[in-house]
């Protein structure tokens, strides 16, 4: 609960948990991998302690330390049959890369979740799952958990995605990893790539580059055991920097980002807006860069957002929506059905939470139109289950007249246990 008149402005240095996505995938190659994989940044969230949980279930030994979490494997063949379906809590990211994996092992497995896991789309995986000759079942025309996989030796193909998806994507790769020949995906715009760096981290042979829309490796590859580092995540550090752009006298840094270009599409847009954003000590070229982002109160601009940003930009969305709420003149944010199967309907729940604070916005098919220089009031929101729509209320009640509380916001643990310190701490 926060009163806009107590708030002057929001300065000091915060470093935000480790990325979701790297996190998520840092775990699930390393327990692919043979011998030892030490992580250190690992984001202690609930999706990805999802993660850990589905494969010390598959009999791998993992190890969480206050600082590090450790991993010891003998790679996909020492997997052992679960004594129950895999649950995989909220997490889009670990239910679909897992049936890529699972797709390839000779024993039954089911996946199951929550509510909101039990209502989003499965059927994008599974048909080019089954192409490779997956054997799947699913509820809801194939659609729906629980979803059971009677593992078998898969064939690698070339596969169009319709619509650019990290988590398809890094599915049918996982898959085509263990399958017979080589998989080759092509995106029909660039989604994240952190499968691909780190499988080349892990010493797998992938073909890629980070300007092409078309990745390909060959099977039968072997894992090789590693220490990573997991940078800031910049989904996370997002909220931060639309809440130091639009409150009044604020100037803030944020240190150690993950500045992976296909996931800093909210800094480009904003910058376009008139936001005052630098990047700074930028380190990790290599495998994942990252910096410090430096950030002051500025007056935003309403733009057109569209086209193959959306992907880079896509789960930023949410917060992205507020910004332009306080920007002048009219944003237009196209091309984003994909916030449809989130953890909630964002374009809905998006809409409706700021209208009910008093935005000028509405939804339309595939984004929304928000007409800029809204005075937001305070009042009862609710995060729909939804971190990311729970931490944007947050912020959005920084800018609201009178008191805002929001209801089911336990809900940010997913992503982000201590996001209501960090807030604090930038506040005080």
């Amino acid at each position: 609960m926060i009163n806009k008149t107590i708030v002057k402005g929001l300065n000091g240095k915060i470093t935000v948990p480790g990325d979701k996505s790297i996190s998520h995938r840092a775990v699930m190659f390393g327990a692919l991998a043979e011998g030892k994989t030490t992580i250190y940044g690992f984001l202690k969230g609930e999706d990805c302690l999802s993660t850990i949980n589905c494969f010390r279930d598959l009999g791998v030994q993992i190890k969480v330390d206050q600082d590090k979490v450790e991993i010891l494997s003998e790679g996909i063949s020492s997997f052992k049959q679960p004594l129950s379906p895999l649950n995989v809590g909220n997490s889009g990211t670990t239910i679909r890369l897992l049936m890529g994996i699972l797709s390839n092992i000779n024993f039954p497995t089911t996946l199951i979740g929550d509510s909101s896991i039990s209502k989003r789309p499965m059927k994008r995986v599974i048909q080019p799952l089954r192409q490779m000759g997956a054997k799947i079942e699913a509820k809801a025309n194939d659609n729906l958990t629980p979803i059971k996989i009677m593992g078998t030796q898969l064939k690698g193909i070339d596969y169009k995605l319709s619509v650019s998806s990290a988590q398809v994507k890094s599915a049918l790769l996982l898959a085509g990893l263990f399958a017979d020949g080589i998989t080759t995906i092509t995106e029909p715009e660039k989604s994240r790539d952190h499968t691909e760096r780190m499988l080349s981290n892990f010493g797998v042979e992938v073909n890629w580059h980070p300007d092409s829309l078309k990745i390909s490796l060959k099977g039968k590859q072997k894992l090789q055991a590693k220490t990573i580092s997991v940078p800031g995540d910049i989904s996370s550090a997002s909220f931060f920097i639309v809440a130091a752009t639009i409150v009044p006298n604020s100037d803030i840094i944020i240190k150690n980002v993950g500045l992976n270009p296909t996931r800093t599409g909210l800094i480009d847009v904003l910058k376009t807006m008139g936001a005052s954003i630098t990047v700074e000590n930028i380190q990790g070229e290599g495998y994942e860069p990252y910096g410090d982002i430096r950030v002051k109160s500025a007056q935003l601009k309403g733009i057109v957002i569209g086209g193959e940003i959306i992907p880079r930009l896509i789960d930023e969305i949410p917060i992205l929506a507020l910004a332009a709420t306080q920007a002048t003149g009219t944003t237009i944010i196209k091309d984003a059905q994909e916030l449809k199967v989130k953890e909630s309907n964002r374009i809905e729940t998006v809409v409706n939470e700021l209208k009910n604070m008093s935005a000028d916005i509405s939804s339309t098919d595939d984004g929304m139109f928000i007409k800029g220089c809204s005075n937001l009031k305070g009042t009862r929101v609710d995060s729909h289950n939804d971190h990311r729509i729970g931490m944007m209320l947050k912020i959005a009640s920084l800018v609201a007249e009178g008191q805002t509380i929001v209801d089911n916001e336990n809900v940010i643990n997913i992503s982000y246990p201590h996001f209501n310190q960090d807030l604090k701490s930038l506040l005080e």
